[in-house]
């Protein structure tokens, strides 16, 4: 499978961005789909993921203002970001499991005013 994220840019405090993940060489309904992000000098983390049946969780910091989602006919995982925070900033990823992970490149995203 590969992955390409994209999307991302540089938004202003409370504004919104949209990241899509694109996939080829292999349909994603069979995988998990995840959406992690790493800050400067900070470790990757969780931030969204996606179950075949469409169950979604959240890191804390990003409930209620995030939503990932997947459209499974077009081989895409998105993640809607509102409320943007400058804590937000970093580096986004998607990546998809099954008994193998899978990732793609990073899509840049930075909340500053």
């Amino acid at each position: 499978v590969q992955l390409q994220a994209f999307g991302g840019g540089l938004v202003q405090p409370g504004g919104s961005l949209r990241l899509s993940c694109a996939a080829s060489g292999s349909a994603l309904w069979r995988y998990i789909m995840y959406w992690y992000r790493q800050a400067p000098g900070k470790q990757r983390e969780l931030v969204a993921s996606i179950t075949a049946g469409h169950t979604t969780n959240y890191a804390d910091s990003v409930k209620g203002r995030f939503t990932i989602s997947r459209d499974n006919a077009k081989n895409t995982v998105s993640l809607q970001m509102n409320s943007l925070k400058p804590d937000d900033t970093g580096a986004y990823y998607c990546s998809a499991r099954a008994i193998t992970e899978y990732w793609g490149q990073g899509t840049e995203v930075t909340v500053s005013s």
